[in-house]
């Protein structure tokens, strides 16, 4: 068995595709357009065969989103390597996203940083 595909609710639907291309090189499919309902939504697949999927509605609410809530509370992309989240984590920065851990060794072994990324999301990034 295998998790076919993760999704998530945003506000700004093309950005959310342009941010998971650019830092994940995550590859969008065409898209997805329901008039009736007024829903949005983009299938992102990354190399590995993971694929998230990206939807907007107008039905939506933007709640407050806390790292210490219970439920899904961040996505982890695995680089490959220690340099390439080092990598990853400096250029998000200077792009102006927050670092709100690492790059470090965690206790339980992993190399790891995490950012609050997209629409105030939390991304671990990983060896």
């Amino acid at each position: 068995m295998k998790i076919e595909h993760i999704a998530m609710y945003v506000t700004d639907l093309e950005a959310a595709r342009d941010f998971f291309v650019k830092y994940f090189g995550a590859k969008a499919n065409n898209g997805y357009h329901n008039l009736k309902t007024d829903f949005h939504s983009y299938f992102l697949s990354f190399d590995e065969g993971t694929r998230l999927e990206i939807m907007s509605s107008p039905q939506m609410i933007d709640g407050v989103k806390d790292i210490n809530q219970t439920g899904y509370i961040h996505i982890a992309f695995s680089l490959g390597s220690v340099e390439k989240v080092d990598q990853l984590t400096a250029k998000l920065q200077s792009d102006g996203y927050e670092i709100i851990s690492g790059p470090r060794t965690t206790g339980d072994g992993y190399y790891e940083s995490c950012i609050i990324g997209l629409e105030g999301n939390q991304i671990e990034l990983t060896v």
